[in-house]
């Protein structure tokens, strides 16, 4: 029977590209047919694109082709995973053959960047280093209809338009972070947005993993933590948290996509769900109430113990040794209930103690108001109306060799609300629109900051008043996409007008891929 079935299917494909007037190595022959989506039509834009020549057409006889490298061979096999489903092909990944080629070769790429060369014969990605291929093979996910994104088959025809794209990202840092600590999400739920990201060239996944409603990491040495601090979340109900395997398996799984974790440990305030958990954290000795609530800035580890810090290595000891990444996030922000000198000498001692294990120190920007070490990165969350003085701090620490990641909470803060009329989301920072979320510049954003010590971007995304995927996904996109291109794209490429078109065509994407989104009336949609 399944030999029947195999025969029949192989039968009905050969009829298909028979019907289609088209050989089995995919060469389109002249004449009118359908059209190919345009090169330049992709989402982040790509550095350089040359249209020209015949487009690709993928069929039955479609091979993927890889050179003997297993990092290479796994670009492949995802990208069959992606293709397979909705054209119904085989798509074996071989070492010989033609039509899609993936490749390895020294050129000027970088450690991300790819070309895609197209023509009648075939679609050529090449790169230095399996990543660039990764986010190549996104740009020809882009390049084929969208219904190729569904997981049943497609009448097609898969068309690659030919052309050549030359590709490197402007930033080393595009990332996106996930509060998983105000409302848990399940390793599948965090994995669904890892394969969303993946698609717009994101690198980063920071895990925003405790606070003071909910503590979600397994720590063996204090194990309260995750068993009773994370036993809730916003106002109540079961809360979560990750074990230690879980954890792993996010780990890989981004990884598997070209995406580091960036675990993040909030830290001296942000730390309710730790107190409660261990009475001895408290300068008091007495453990406060499990919180719901989206109240911040009340809590704080006890600065003056020594307890504390024996608390904190043995954390960050145990989160280092299951990161494989190089950075460890120790937050940082909004701790007014601990005083100023307390905060800086609580930052003193826990800085060595991630270089201790390994990792470099990432803070949100109010670390500038310490003394950030050597090679740390402050994340600024600021708007634009923040302070001359806080944009000062910040920008003298940039100049004195901080690096910095751009958040700023008015523009891409994806929990912002889009209108007044937004059902989810909140609005302290202001409403925030597509265009506005847009329409910025990282490399001169803050005055006085030199472009050089600008690593890039990341798209927080705080959950106080999101529960599901769905709700994630809503107040992500379409904002997300433009936090990738902010970070990937030539500042050149840069224009509203341009962006807001080419946007409005990734809808039918989204669709196929089931994804949650806002309909900005600012975009042309379809």
């Amino acid at each position: 029977m399944r030999q029947r079935h195999r025969t029949l299917r192989l039968l009905g494909s050969l009829l298909l590209v028979a019907a289609a007037g088209v050989s089995a190595t995919g060469a389109v022959p002249a004449g009118p047919g359908p059209t190919a989506i345009p090169l330049d039509r992709v989402v982040p834009a790509p550095a350089s694109v040359a249209p020209g020549g015949s487009p690709y057409r993928i069929t039955d006889g479609t091979r993927i082709r890889v050179d003997g490298s297993r990092e290479v061979r796994r670009v492949g096999e995802y990208l069959a995973g992606i293709l397979r489903p909705s054209t119904g092909y085989r798509l074996p990944v071989t070492t010989h053959g033609g039509g899609i080629r993936l490749r390895l070769a020294e050129g000027a790429f970088g450690a991300e960047g790819y070309r895609l060369d197209s023509d009648r014969r075939g679609v050529v990605i090449t790169a230095a280093r399996p990543a660039g291929l990764f986010h190549g093979v996104q740009t020809l996910r882009q390049l084929l209809p969208a219904a190729v994104e569904k997981d049943s088959v497609q009448p097609g025809p898969w068309l690659v338009a030919g052309g050549t794209i030359k590709d490197t990202p402007r930033y080393g840092w595009r990332g996106a972070m996930l509060d998983v600590s105000r409302h848990f999400f399940s390793v599948d739920e965090v994995k669904r947005y890892v394969d969303q990201l993946a698609l717009y060239k994101f690198n980063k996944l920071h895990l925003h993993l405790s606070d003071d409603q909910g503590w979600r990491i397994a720590i063996d040495s204090w194990p309260r933590l995750a068993t009773y601090g994370g036993s809730t979340q916003v106002g109540g109900g079961p809360g979560g948290y990750y074990t230690k395997d879980d954890y792993r398996e996010m780990v890989r799984y981004a990884a598997s996509r070209h995406l580091e974790v960036v675990p993040e440990i909030d830290m001296p305030g942000h730390t309710n769900a730790a107190l409660a958990s261990y009475a001895e954290l408290n300068c008091d000795g007495v453990a406060p109430p499990l919180y719901t609530g989206t109240e911040v800035g009340f809590s704080s580890l006890c600065v003056g113990k020594d307890l504390t810090y024996d608390f904190v290595e043995d954390v960050i000891r145990e989160l280092a040794a299951l990161t494989p990444g190089r950075y460890l996030h120790i937050g940082g922000d909004e701790a007014h209930s601990t005083p100023h000198a307390d905060y800086v000498k609580f930052m003193d001692r826990v800085q060595p103690v991630v270089a201790e294990y390994g990792k470099t120190v990432i803070g949100w920007h109010q670390l500038t108001g310490a003394s950030p070490a050597k090679g740390a990165l402050a994340q600024y969350w600021g708007l634009d109306g923040t302070s001359a003085q806080e944009k000062e701090q910040v920008a003298a620490a940039a100049r004195a060799g901080t690096g910095l990641i751009l958040s700023p909470a008015d523009r891409i803060y994806l929990d912002m609300k889009y209108d007044e009329s937004t059902a989810l989301g909140l609005s302290w920072a202001g409403y925030v629109e597509v265009r506005r979320s847009y329409d910025w510049d990282p490399g001169d954003y803050l005055a006085g900051v030199p472009e050089s010590a600008v690593r890039g971007v990341e798209a927080p995304l705080w959950s106080e008043t999101l529960r599901t995927s769905e709700d994630i996904e809503y107040m992500a996109f379409p904002r997300v996409a433009g936090v990738a291109e902010l970070g990937w794209s030539p500042a050149v490429t840069h224009d509203w007008d341009a962006y807001k078109v080419r946007l409005a065509a990734q809808a039918e994407r989204w669709e196929a891929l089931g994804i949650s989104f806002y309909r900005s009336p600012q975009v042309p949609w379809l």
